[in-house]
């Protein structure tokens, strides 16, 4: 069983944050391999558009803007995130000469940690609910039955999406980081 937990938990994790990973060392190592480096520049201008764009569903979240269903947005803004931070993981590349650069390049890994890992457990987590609420029904019990016997998985489950409290947070403070390094290029290059 515990074999079972790691692969369906942690392995899904593993391979999307590896994927983020090699994939902008690939496209670091094209750029470089056809000397076309420069790119680099443009994609974390591009990276941060992208990322900002994710925002929308959170936008959409809060009622602030209404143009789509939660969960195309979702679906959006992990694409967005993801494909965004590639793009700045590149721009970063091996090339960063200062502090500041470094610490915004580790809190959007820490930020897409986040997000992956309350992703993964989140669809973990419902999938097991609606198993159980299944397994319940189909042995016989009444609605009002199965209520009260999945209320603290029920309850555990909540406590569990105030994951997002940890990760709203850190992604505050990316961009805090962002904003500061982008006002330092400005002001010393």
């Amino acid at each position: 069983m515990k074999n079972g937990i790691v692969i369906k938990n942690i392995i899904p994790f593993l391979v999307s944050y590896s994927a983020l990973i090699f994939g902008a060392i690939f496209i670091d190592v094209i750029l470089h391999f056809f000397n076309i480096v420069f790119i680099g520049k443009y994609l974390g201008y591009l990276g941060t558009l992208t990322i900002l764009t994710s925002f929308l569903y959170s936008l959409n979240k809060r009622g602030i803007i209404k143009i789509s269903t939660p969960k195309i947005l979702l679906d959006y803004h992990e694409y967005l995130a993801l494909s965004g931070s590639i793009m700045i993981l590149v721009h970063a590349g091996i090339h960063i000469n200062a502090i500041l650069p470094w610490l915004a390049v580790l809190m959007l890994l820490i930020n897409v940690a986040s997000g992956l890992v309350g992703k993964h457990l989140l669809a973990q987590a419902n999938q097991t609910m609606r198993e159980r609420k299944l397994d319940l029904k189909q042995s016989g019990m009444t609605e009002k039955e199965v209520a009260r016997e999945i209320f603290w998985d029920t309850t555990s489950m909540n406590t569990m999406k105030k994951w997002r409290e940890i990760h709203l947070p850190i992604t505050y403070f990316l961009g805090l980081l962002s904003l500061l390094h982008i006002i330092s290029v400005t002001l010393f290059n």
